[in-house]
């Protein structure tokens, strides 16, 4: 653990002088999801501002005015969305190429009024369903969400695959079955969140939700989920620093209270970015009695060569149980996001597995993705 911690803090130390602004947030300027997305905690459907962001500022030739024949709005108050993804994939150990279906959502955005919003997305592939409404009555643009969504915890990446997140399932790393934490894009809860901005400095929100997948792998006791945000601006350097926690009872053999405690930090300036999440699980595990540690930790680094293209290095490493030395896993992923034009992307990507005794399982995966 001491070894990992290390790690993550010279990473970080270093990563200040060759690194920075935390991607696309930070980049323009803007540190809260909010800003261009319906969901405060980011992800999935866009506002305005997040969907004119895509369509004239992401792509290598997109336009760049905003003069457009096209909009996502149905009328003055409806808007509609679309995500849809799908992999090619060689994996090494099977000697084998394959292409894999990986989401197909369409979702919709009603505002009620200036204050309410209510949101409902479906994925046709991975079955799930969110739907919830959000109210900014609060002071400073603070909010009431209240429905079925995914908790806010650490950084929500879009690749699932990141062990922070709900790890590989053994899908592009065949005979290395690393799960990775719960908390994926493909799980919801049903509940409610409360958010509140501390000026343009701090973003907190906590839940309490019950599992969608009716106590497969939780109890039928309320989950907790906290997290705070800090985002310091230090000059032309964009930061953002903060934790998370969880909390839920098992239902394994033995009902275990367990816990996940997190921490993440971003550094980012001009076309440079560097973020970091590690996580700690107290008793993740549901069928073990005694007490269970496990590690998870994911760093991440872009550069931007020009606009529509960025180079990206992520490193990822799990440790179900810290008192094994035989079960530790880790991969370095290397490869481009390339944007050639409005709401389409293309990511290259060769995913270096390793793991003691060390398997020949390393993978070529290039990842497509169109949305609106």
């Amino acid at each position: 653990m001491k070894k990992i911690l290390l790690f993550f803090a010279i990473f970080l130390f270093f990563g200040a002088e060759l690194f920075a602004l935390p991607r696309f947030g930070l980049q323009q300027g803007d540190s809260r999801c909010i800003d261009c997305h319906v969901n405060p905690s980011g992800g999935m459907a866009r506002n305005e501002n997040g969907w004119y962001f895509g369509k004239n500022v992401v792509g290598m030739i997109s336009p760049r005015d905003k003069i457009l024949s096209t909009s996502p709005k149905i009328g003055e108050n409806i808007y509609l969305g679309m995500d849809f993804r799908t992999q090619y994939i060689y994996a090494e150990q099977l000697k084998k190429t394959d292409f894999q279906k990986m989401s197909a959502a369409m979702y919709a955005t009603l505002k009620i009024n200036e204050k309410i919003d209510a949101f409902a997305k479906y994925d046709f592939i991975t079955q799930v369903f969110e739907g919830y409404g959000v109210a900014r009555i609060l002071p400073n643009n603070s909010y009431i969400k209240v429905g079925t969504f995914t908790p806010n915890f650490g950084i929500r990446l879009d690749d699932h695959t990141a062990y922070t997140r709900g790890g590989d399932f053994g899908l592009t790393a065949p005979g290395s079955f690393a799960p990775g934490l719960y908390l994926s894009p493909y799980y919801t809860e049903t509940g409610i969140e409360i958010g509140a901005y501390l000026g343009k400095i701090a973003y907190i929100t906590a839940s309490a939700g019950r599992s969608s997948l009716n106590g497969q792998i939780f109890s039928k006791d309320p989950i907790y989920t906290a997290r705070a945000e800090f985002t310091p601006k230090i000059g032309k350097l964009g930061t953002f620093f903060g934790g998370s926690f969880t909390a839920f009872n098992t239902p394994g053999n033995f009902g275990q209270k367990s816990k996940i405690y997190g921490f993440f930090a971003g550094l980012g300036y001009d076309k440079i970015a560097l973020m970091g999440e590690y996580d700690m699980g107290d008793n993740y595990d549901a069928d073990i009695m005694n007490e269970l540690k496990s590690n998870y930790l994911m760093l991440k680094a872009s550069y931007r060569f020009m606009i529509g293209l960025e180079g990206i290095v992520r490193y990822d490493m799990i440790d179900p149980n810290t008192d094994s030395d035989l079960d530790e896993m880790s991969r370095m992923i290397v490869g481009l996001e390339y944007f050639p034009y409005s709401f389409v992307e293309i990511r290259p990507q060769y995913r270096f597995n390793f793991e003691d005794p060390q398997v020949a399982n390393n993978v070529f995966v290039v990842q497509f993705h169109f949305w609106y």
